[in-house]
């Protein structure tokens, strides 16, 4: 068998409820949720023993709750998340330099240069599995293919802790059968639309006239057949997961306009300019995400020039365009905030003391050798941290 591309999708399994069962045992073999426990919390993550009882991310905690009395919650400790996967993600790099994350959990490889890996390439992801376990006790699903889509398909179809090779020329006979919902560019809404016109699998979108495919995906209906047919072009593009960075607050009261808003704005600017420094990312755009207590959510972005990785920069620029979104929406409080950093590029070498961000770098690196508490700014003294990751420990 003949790989001219060799791509393996690595997923890891219910990551962040695992790392939590990982290190408290007491909580092994029960429903585990990660994620807000009050009443307009989120479940970020969900155990594959709380899965069993239809709860899944993104799903309101209340109604999880519902579904299962004895869940446990739990509070997200992204910092821990982060070190596992960076343990990951240093298993991924001894293989191939292209290692394109998606998210801290989920990663392509492209390993189309390693003679030894295209002769035998479920031994190569077989003993890529058994590392993960032996450096961190978790476990993954990896679907191995000659191209992205097919490769990220197949690490869903085993879970958990499977593995699926999809051989050159049998993607059809595996794609065919395959519920739509499947298909990477098909939410809810498009599904329900597709099944509507009698659509319900991979290859009834495949073989459906392009008068059909035109009125759910319009122009875009030959690249959703491609899809359909398991063809994909792209390349793994390393660092691909620095895209953006964001973070955002789902607020337990609606807010107004005001002081308290602008404190939780200027405390996700910070969160976000932290994660740049140490990246050594600037951002060449500032994007809000806004949710209004009908769950109407919009975005608005504001390009930074020059790109930034300041917090005042960021939040000069997220103030403005705040401002004008309440212009727009006069009277109208937020359910929810997000604040994201677009259009990613490295930081040039510059002086610590120097402008561009300087005294925030010395304040990382006071906070990283003396802790959090070891600086901060006269309005963090009514209590909002300004700068800083609110995961930290």
């Amino acid at each position: 068998m003949v790989w001219e591309r060799l791509i393996l999708h690595v997923d890891m399994d219910a990551f962040y409820a695992s790392v939590e069962q990982r290190d408290a045992p007491e909580l092994r073999g029960l429903p585990v949720v990660v994620g807000g426990a009050g009443p307009r919390g989120v479940v970020a993550a969900a155990s594959y023993e709380a899965r069993t009882f239809g709860i899944r991310s993104a799903m309101p905690g209340a109604e999880a709750r519902r579904r299962c009395p004895g869940l446990v919650f739990i509070k997200p400790r992204l910092a821990r998340y982060r070190e596992v996967s960076e343990q990951v993600f240093a298993l991924f790099h001894q293989l191939t330099p292209l290692v394109q994350g998606l998210s801290l959990d989920e990663a392509f490889l492209d390993l189309s240069a390693d003679p030894a890996a295209r002769r035998d390439p479920a031994a190569t992801a077989a003993a890529l599995k058994r590392d993960i376990v032996a450096t961190t006790g978790l476990t993954a699903s990896i679907g191995v293919a000659a191209n992205k889509l097919v490769a990220k398909i197949a690490s869903d179809l085993e879970k958990p802790d499977g593995l699926t090779l999809v051989i050159p020329g049998s993607e059809q006979s595996i794609l065919d059968p395959l519920p739509i919902s499947r298909l990477w560019g098909v939410g809810p809404q498009t599904e329900s639309r597709l099944k509507r016109l009698g659509l319900n699998t991979f290859r009834e979108v495949r073989t459906a006239p392009e008068t059909v495919l035109s009125q759910v995906f319009g122009r875009n209906h030959p690249r959703m057949r491609e899809r359909a047919a398991g063809i994909d072009t792209r390349p793994v593009e390393p660092r691909s997961e620095d895209r953006s960075i964001s973070a955002e607050e789902t607020f337990a009261v609606d807010l107004a306009q005001g002081a308290a808003l602008d404190d939780e704005l200027a405390r996700l600017c910070g969160t976000v300019a932290k994660r740049l420094r140490k990246a050594e990312l600037v951002a060449g755009t500032l994007a809000l995400k806004l949710r209004d207590p009908s769950f109407r959510t919009c975005s608005r972005q504001r390009s930074a020039s020059p790109p930034a990785d300041d917090t005042a920069v960021l939040l000069q620029l997220a103030r403005a365009l705040l401002t004008r979104w309440f212009e727009e929406q006069p009277g109208t409080r937020l359910r929810l905030l997000g604040v994201a950093a677009r259009d990613l590029r490295p930081a040039d070498q510059m002086d610590l003391f120097g402008a561009d961000g300087g005294g925030d770098r010395v304040a990382d690196a006071v906070r990283e050798r003396f802790g959090d508490a070891a600086i901060g700014s006269a309005r963090g003294l009514r209590g909002k941290r300004y700068d800083g990751d609110p995961s930290d420990p």
